[in-house]
């Protein structure tokens, strides 16, 4: 629950804000899903840590005004956004391999992107939680 402090120091709940909060427990019931997996649990965990670092990046940097942002900004767009169903951790492969639907994830972060250009206090919400599990 997002929160804010009042003059007195209680906090008080904040509707509107609690509607942007992430899912702490997202990550966890999915990794949840994997369990007992067999031998193919640890590259499907890298896969997913190599989709939220990309997810992260997109969003930490997705207004970035140095050089070093602009360009990591860059780099993850052109890998999420690229076509390639040959490389094995292509953002496609790596998705299909996670059992996300990678249009679906594109289109998400698309909007994410407009909507955070637009109204930038919206930035601070993330589509995953950096826990890992």
């Amino acid at each position: 629950m997002i929160s804010r402090r009042t003059s007195y120091g209680t906090r008080v709940f904040d509707p509107i804000g609690s509607l942007f909060e992430p899912d702490i427990l997202g990550s966890q019931k999915y990794f949840d899903n994997w369990r007992g997996a067999g031998c193919l649990q640890p590259e499907k965990r890298l896969m997913f840590a190599v989709l939220l670092d990309a997810v992260e990046c997109f969003q930490q940097y997705h207004s970035g005004r140095r050089s070093k942002a602009t360009r990591l900004f860059s780099d993850t767009e052109g890998w999420i956004f690229r076509d390639d169903h040959e490389w094995p951790f292509s953002f496609i492969n790596v998705c299909e391999a996670v059992e996300i639907d990678p249009h679906y994830l594109r289109n998400g972060l698309s909007r994410w992107r407009q909507r955070a250009i637009r109204e930038p206090i919206l930035a601070g919400h993330r589509f995953f939680n950096k826990t890992l599990g």
